[in-house]
């Protein structure tokens, strides 16, 4: 799970509480490693990888819509990752 928080810049607490209801609606799973049982695997199930598929070509229209509006688009990007 410690990848996808940081992936996500998110604190690993709060991608647990934000991953429940998606495991609820069996769109993924929470398995333990086996190579170290501390640790958690999210895995998408097929339901989550249908909804996936569905919900990308909507978060890219999204973004090029959002893209389209700014006057600069790369150097904001580059400043933000330079502000991470």
């Amino acid at each position: 799970m410690a990848p996808v928080a940081q992936l996500l810049a998110m604190d690993r607490t709060t991608l647990t509480a934000a991953m429940k209801p998606m495991e609820r609606r069996g769109l993924i799973e929470v398995l333990v490693d086996h190579a170290d049982r501390r640790s958690r695997l999210l895995v998408l199930t097929n339901a989550g990888r249908e909804t996936l598929a569905r919900a990308v070509p909507l978060w890219r229209a999204t973004h090029q819509k959002v893209e389209a509006e700014l006057i600069d688009p790369d150097t904001l990007r580059r400043e933000l990752i330079a502000l991470a």
